[in-house]
């Protein structure tokens, strides 16, 4: 007998219907000498600290680091688990192969894996069924090129190393920071300081974010500018600092006539855009509707399983040559709902520029397009989702836009000014994005015909205006950061160089930014993610920079993907692991405070001295002004506050500001801040590990 396990029931009926299997049973579909079972997603994790001795149940700085000789295995303890395993165990066990039709990827490999293992039927014969889709069509011809299951061997050894690297830090990082700063706001219950591989790094980089803002103080500066024939001209040269240097200008060109100098146009032509990959596809859904990354991926996933899209935990943006000769019938099969914007194509001569077609940039999945299969009645979510998906696949095939740059100089009384305006030619791809009204900035003008040597008239002013600070996070700009490690990257070409260098993966982001918000480590402001208190003193206690590192996390994210690809042996990845995790708990351990110095300077990183009334940095004659006045709100700070606070950057036991006990914290920026004392009844520590 042959048994197909599937990650889900929905999948086995699809597939059991395909391969007309119709003979249902209680946690199986049978038929033709093949059962096909499903489990309910992860139905087996890994065993916790207590499970391997009953000693490690209590949380103690003594019994750190903890990494298992050998990872065991257990089912989770959800409702209908253990019957559900047990029918997957008696068929596997009678079975003379074992199919895995579980997602295609990293997680879907781990689940069968880890079932096959917990049942003991690892040494059985197994194959891999590789979907895309969940079409029929897409069903039966995976169905005939089913793949030896160990030519997957390396994306498990990857999936493995995944699970037991964020067990380990996850694990050790969070008691440890637990035992050592879980009583902050006195009192009997402890909080728990949930720290993560991935999830830390993310909140870092928010709570940087929010410093940035807080401690942003805006600066004036003033514009010149001018307008002739109903069109604005800005002054060539900088934006000054004060009104004093900017008025001179303007009394210089008040009353004198204006004289165009020269006008000159360039084409602009701009590429259709990519096919989606998911992370794209969460941020253009962010950024357009407003839906958090989870929600997109959950409506995909149900588009998914509807098999009105592709496969969606993809990062590849990107067609195999293979996928050729099916784009005209997908296209056929959306022409009843999408005739208009399909008609302007010729379906006999797609344009499969590089662009589109790439079997380099094709890893295990394509990029995310529709099958073709019109949907019925859709959920809000989902009809937004496939409207982004389907018109982004017809966008990928139109032709360029081309854009008239045109920039015209202008002259009064020697001082130098420029217009610029933009005019599209040839429409394009853009004619499928229409653009909500907005106001229009001086760069898409229209303009006039103006004449070299014509003069005239002009009305010249000045404009205040102040510096920006940093925008704060959205799930749009968070997954772009996430998947660049930590960089502010827009360009699609640059970001794509960094993929391998990713946070997380496209599969996990979503749940990473929802773990952060459960945790009440970040909040929703509207559109923004910003840190919370708990999230900013929880950075302020990790004194390891490599924990909350994007960058660290980034190069372990491409060891992971190496490990995929059998260039990078597991146990090297796994063996740097354990020696970080024991490198964090030695110094967590011996608590690394220096009572010899002061601390260094937040700010340039350079030695702190003490003056006769503050603090300052050393390099003071390089141009750093760093200085801590060691009064804060009516409170005077001891030498001593002072030093723990400049060497761990929070005083790490509640002081009375007024009436109220508040945490301080030293910023990024070397401004002192004070926080609310995290509330013990939101979040207990418990013999429970989260990781």
């Amino acid at each position: 007998m042959k048994v197909v396990i599937t990650e889900k029931p929905s999948v086995a009926r699809d597939i059991a219907k395909v391969l007309k299997i119709t003979e249902k049973k209680n946690g199986w579909i049978e038929g033709r000498g093949c059962a096909v079972t499903w489990a309910f997603g992860h139905l087996v994790t890994l065993l916790e600290p207590g499970e391997y001795d009953p000693e490690l149940k209590r949380w103690s700085l003594d019994t750190l680091p903890f990494v298992p000789d050998e990872f065991k295995l257990k089912l989770i303890s959800n409702r209908g688990v253990d019957e559900q395993f047990a029918v997957i165990k008696r068929l596997c066990e009678e079975a003379e192969e074992i199919v895995c039709a579980t997602d295609a990827g990293r997680e879907g490999e781990l689940i069968f894996r880890y079932i096959l293992s917990l049942a003991g039927c690892e040494e059985k014969p197994i194959r891999r069924l590789w979907l895309s889709s969940l079409t029929p069509d897409a069903i039966e011809e995976a169905f005939r090129n089913l793949k030896d299951g160990h030519e997957y061997d390396a994306l498990y050894a990857a999936a493995r190393c995944r699970s037991e690297a964020d067990w380990i830090v996850g694990l050790n990082a969070t008691r440890c920071h637990t035992v050592r700063h879980g009583r902050l706001g006195g009192g009997g219950d402890r909080v728990l300081w949930s720290v993560g591989r991935v999830q830390t790094p993310v909140l870092a980089m928010i709570v940087e974010r929010d410093d940035q803002i807080e401690q942003f103080r805006p600066q004036p500066f003033w514009e010149l500018t001018t307008r002739y024939r109903d069109v604005t001209f800005k002054y060539s040269g900088d934006r000054f600092q004060s009104l004093e240097k900017a008025q001179p200008l303007l009394e210089k060109i008040t009353g004198q006539p204006f004289e165009i100098m020269g006008v000159s146009g360039r084409k602009k032509k701009e590429q259709p855009p990519q096919l989606f990959d998911l992370t794209t596809l969460q941020r253009e859904v962010n950024k357009t509707h407003g839906l958090s990354a989870a929600d997109t991926l959950a409506a995909t996933q149900n588009l998914y399983e509807s098999k009105l899209v592709t496969y969606p935990r993809t990062d590849s943006r990107y067609l195999s040559e293979d996928m050729k000769p099916r784009i005209p019938k997908i296209f056929q099969g959306l022409e009843k709902l999408y005739g208009e914007q399909i008609a302007q194509l010729d379906l006999n001569k797609l344009p499969f520029t590089k662009r589109i077609i790439d079997d380099k940039k094709v890893t295990d999945h394509h990029a995310v397009i529709p099958t073709g299969i019109l949907p019925g009645n859709l959920g809000h979510h989902e009809q937004i989702v496939y409207s982004a998906v389907v018109t982004q696949f017809i966008a990928a095939f139109y032709p360029i836009c081309v854009k008239k740059i045109t920039t015209v100089d202008g002259v009064s009384a020697e001082v130098e000014f420029q217009a610029k305006g933009t005019q599209i030619i040839e429409p394009g791809w853009s004619v499928l994005f229409p653009k909500k009204k907005k106001k229009k900035d001086d760069d898409e003008q229209t303009l006039p015909d103006f004449k070299k040597g014509e003069s005239g008239p002009h009305e010249p002013s000045l404009r205040e205006g102040k510096t920006k600070p940093p925008k704060a996070f959205t799930e749009n700009s968070l997954l772009g950061a996430m998947e660049a490690a930590g960089k502010w990257v827009d360009d699609d070409t640059l970001r794509e160089a960094l993929k391998e260098r990713g946070i997380g993966t496209p599969a996990t982001r979503a749940a990473i930014i929802e773990t952060l918000l459960r945790r009440n480590y970040i909040r929703r402001e509207k559109k923004q993610l910003r840190a919370t208190d708990m999230g900013r003193i929880l950075i302020a206690l990790i004194q390891d920079p490599l924990l909350k590192s994007p960058e660290m996390t980034g190069e372990w994210e491409e060891k992971l993907k190496k490990i995929e690809r059998s260039e990078l042996d597991d146990k090297e990845f796994m063996g740097g692991i354990c020696g970080y995790i024991g490198e964090v708990i030695d110094r967590a351990r011996s608590g690394q405070f220096d009572t010899l110095r002061i601390g260094n300077c937040p700010r340039c990183g350079k030695e702190i001295i003490k003056g006769r009334t503050a603090y300052g940095c050393s390099g003071w004659k390089e141009g750093c002004g760093f200085v801590l006045n060691p009064e804060y709100k009516n409170l005077l700070l001891t030498e001593n506050q002072v030093q723990v606070l400049l060497q761990m950057r929070v005083l790490p036991y509640p002081v009375h500001i007024g009436e109220e006990p508040r945490l301080l914290i030293l910023s990024t920026q070397g401004d002192l801040m004070d926080l609310c004392l995290p509330s013990a009844d939101r979040q207990k520590a418990s013999a429970n590990n989260e990781n």
